[in-house]
């Protein structure tokens, strides 16, 4: 069985529908990023690895869990807690405060600790400064390597394929990052190393999924006649052979992040959760952002074509024989 085996979808009929859905979305995103500069100081909820802070690693004894120590640390007012490594163990992220060194901030924790009934026996594994440069030094690489990955995606597609190819693949994985970013501003997940990681990952998906698209309207414009059939009735059939493909790839990798997300605990929870969003954005904007990208590229690319080849022939009529 093969499920979308005669698909004939119509998806590029709906391609403006999409770009209001994408234009919503990202119009929301971008008013949740100036609502969070007034509310919380910056654009994202920077996570102690971007601003600065302490780490404060503890070990605690068999029966005292996250929710004891975040209670000991006040409750819904506490720094950022997760399990590292062994189910007894727990990172504690206390945001920079000006003035107060780590060891102050140890201090703190450990006596917060000691004073709570809820936790038992504990000791203090380690105590770790992020300066607020190193930070800052964080965020201008995650931003580096997004660019650089752009940069690269264009020049492999425009030597792979055509540079039409490039440019709307970089248009929709910008657009995936810009939507997810939208969301994270949005939801104020906190942003940490491995919240950028997970964009990166996005990254590679959604041009994965837009690369197979387009290699088959390749593949169907150097088959015989593909050239002379129309650029929406060709971009239509090729989207609709790869999409068996496309939804079983999508659905296996969303049944894998889904039980994480509800197995993995805290530590990847939002980790898995900006994967999960990567991969229905990237998959959708496969379809009906890269698609009609490369359709409204495409129609430019012959009108360009078309202008150079009347010039060329006006020129040599011109010349006197």
């Amino acid at each position: 069985m093969r499920i979308f085996k005669d698909a004939k979808f119509n998806f590029l009929q709906t391609r403006k529908r999409a770009y209001w859905v994408s234009g919503t979305v990202l119009g929301l995103g971008v008013l949740a990023m100036v609502f969070n500069v007034f509310a919380i100081g910056s654009w994202l909820n920077y996570g102690v690895d971007f601003t600065g802070g302490t780490l404060v690693q503890v070990q605690v004894l068999e029966g005292t869990t996250e929710g004891d120590i975040r209670e000991a640390l006040g409750g819904p007012e506490a720094p950022p807690i997760t399990r590292f490594g062994a189910d007894d163990e727990f990172v504690i992220r206390v945001p920079l405060v000006e003035g107060v060194e780590a060891e102050a901030v140890g201090g703190e924790v450990r006596a917060q600790l000691e004073a709570s009934p809820l936790v038992g026996d504990f000791q203090v594994v380690r105590t770790e400064f992020v300066g607020p440069t190193i930070g800052a030094e964080l965020q201008q690489r995650a931003a580096l390597a997004i660019l650089f990955s752009f940069l690269l995606t264009l020049i492999y597609l425009a030597f792979r394929f055509e540079f039409r190819f490039g440019l709307a693949a970089v248009i929709a994985t910008a657009h995936d990052i810009l939507i997810t970013l939208g969301f994270l501003a949005l939801f104020r997940v906190e942003i940490s190393l491995p919240t950028v990681a997970a964009v990166l990952t996005i990254i590679g998906y959604s041009l994965n999924d837009t690369i197979v698209v387009f290699d088959r309207i390749r593949e169907n414009l150097q088959k015989k006649g593909g050239r002379r059939e129309e650029a929406v009735s060709l971009i239509n059939r090729s989207i609709n052979e790869v999409l068996p493909r496309t939804v079983i790839t999508s659905g296996t990798t969303l049944a894998v992040l889904l039980a994480l997300l509800a197995l993995g605990g805290t530590v990847i929870r939002d980790f898995t959760a900006v994967l999960i969003l990567g991969v229905v954005i990237g998959t959708y904007s496969s379809i009906w952002v890269a698609s009609p990208a490369l359709l409204e590229i495409q129609k430019r690319w012959e009108k360009k074509e078309g202008k150079e080849g009347r010039r060329k022939k006006e020129k040599k009529a011109a010349v006197p024989a």
